[in-house]
Order: structure tokens, then sequence, then C-alpha cells
């Protein structure tokens, strides 16, 4: 429940509109989320820190990326109401979580129509979030020396800082980041991407696609995101989606041998924010990328 001090603050940004219910969506990575009902009958959702957050403010960075989609009419995102340092206020999208059994041309379109954002380098104008921790975003126009070094290895060091998995695992991790031009292109298109695009991120309604939550945005490689999509096999993205995927752009006919070392990064972010049981599947991953 949210604290009478934290209902004034809102309310004041709101213009002084009355709440008059709050639910709690989740609560993870020392961020509150609620939905709010006003006397209005109007729907928000408020993000704010549990505790001071005083490294990283990921609310205010998703603050700023949703203001940017936002800008962009990507109107698959909730719209910011309001935002400080401390709070984010923005719209709630109606869903159910009901999913469809294939994956329908509503999702995928708007997947794709993210992706046909474009740039000339990879990176972004300011850093982003994933699951509270941040994104390096600095530009680069090799997306090796990006992926390497502003995903793949800052997420493994973060690891081995804290509890670091064992020698053979790293030996493997540590041979691949030099051999990573080996494995992936260097120069795909710059594609504008969600940058969490896991299925607990993707709203449904009834079956139809509602709408993304939770975007921690960057240009990157738009195969990044679809290896993501299919790493959890979730019934919306069934085995034509590729197929389906490609008629609108391109998928590189070597995908399905290196989707596993964008699936790794995945992987080990979850080992980092959410469960040393991942590194089984870090050495499953490691085990398909034959190192």
């Amino acid at each position: 429940m949210i604290d009478t001090k934290t209902i004034v603050e809102i309310e004041k940004l709101l213009k002084n509109e009355k709440i008059v219910n709050t639910k709690l969506l989740s609560n993870s990575f020392n961020i509150n989320c609620y939905k709010l009902l006003l006397s209005d009958n109007k729907e928000y959702v408020v993000k704010y820190y549990a505790n001071k957050n005083l490294e990283f403010n990921a609310i205010y960075a998703e603050a700023r990326n949703l203001a940017f989609l936002n800008n962009l009419k990507e109107n698959r995102f909730p719209n910011v109401i309001e935002f400080t340092n401390k709070y984010l206020i923005m719209s709630y999208i109606e869903n159910n979580n009901i999913q469809p059994e294939e994956t329908k041309n509503d999702f995928l379109e708007s997947i794709v129509s993210i992706h046909n954002n474009n740039n000339d380098k990879y990176g972004f104008e300011y850093d982003s979030q994933i699951g509270g921790l941040k994104q390096d975003n600095e530009y680069n126009k090799s997306w090796i020396n990006f992926f390497s070094e502003k995903r793949l290895y800052y997420i493994y060091n973060l690891i081995n800082k804290t509890n670091s998995m064992n020698k053979k695992i790293n030996f493997k991790i540590e041979f691949l980041l030099k051999k990573l031009k080996d494995f992936l292109p260097d120069n795909p298109k710059p594609s504008l991407l969600h940058g969490d695009l896991w299925e607990g991120n993707i709203l449904f309604n009834n079956k139809n696609f509602a709408g993304f939550i939770d975007p921690g945005s960057f240009f990157g490689h738009n195969e990044m995101e679809i290896a993501y999509l299919r790493w959890f096999n979730p019934r919306f993205v069934d085995d034509k989606f590729l197929r389906k995927y490609d008629e609108f752009i391109k998928i590189n006919k070597d995908f399905e041998k290196y989707e596993v070392i964008y699936q790794l990064y995945y992987s080990l972010l979850n080992v980092y924010l959410w469960d040393r049981i991942y590194v089984k599947d870090v050495e499953r991953l490691l085990f398909k990328i034959k190192i």
C-alpha cells in the first residue's frame, strides 16, 4: 500500500486529482509499480523507488525512453503523464494476459514498427535500463565492439565481481569474447530496439496485442531482440515466427547459428539479476556454441 505522504506527492503531480484506489503491480529491483484509480475513473501507473537509489536512476531513464518513443508516435507504449527524478506516472494499458497461441500480425507488426527506426551507429543518446541495471549506450560504429564491450563483457564482469561462475564457463566466455567477429555480423543496420523484449513486458488483452512496457532502448542488431523473444519460447512466438518476420525485415541466413550468443547475454543478465539457477542455462548455451 502506498503511504499517505507519497499519495499526496503523486496527487500534486496530477494537479491535485484524487487517488481513490491503488493496486500493487510489481515490486522488483527496489522499484514499486502501482496502478492508480482516480476519482474521475482515469487509470494510471506510477513507478518510484522503495528506497532512494543513489546510483543509476532507472525510473528516470525509463521516463526519458518512453518520452522518446511517444515522440516517434510509437503508440504501443504507455504515454508519459508526468515524471520527475522521483516519480514516473504513465497511462495504463488495459490487459488480462490472455495470450494467442500463435504469432499474430498485430504483435508482429508492432515489433517491426520499432525495428524500422534506424540510425548510423550503435548505442543511444543516453544510458537506458534493463531490470533496473544501467545499460551503457555510448555510441560505436562497430556492432562487434559495442556488443562485446557494452553488453556481453559488461554483464560477465559484473558477475565476476560479485559471485564468479566456475573456471570452465569463464574460460569459454573469455574465448568467445576474443572471437566474436568470427560469429557475429560486424555491421548490421542499427535498428531501434525495445531493449528488454521478454514475455513479461508484452501485454495482451483477450488474445489481442495490447502494448509494450518497460523499454530500455538503444540502436543495435534487430536479431538480438528476435533471439531474446525465441529464447523462452512463449506460445505467441510460434514456429513460423522467423519466416513471418522475414517478410518485413530480412533475417540473416546464418541467424540460427549465432542467435545463441545473443541468448547467452540475456542468460547472464538473469544470473546477475535474478537467480544463480541460470548458470545451468549459461552452460547449455555455451555447449550449443561449441566452444
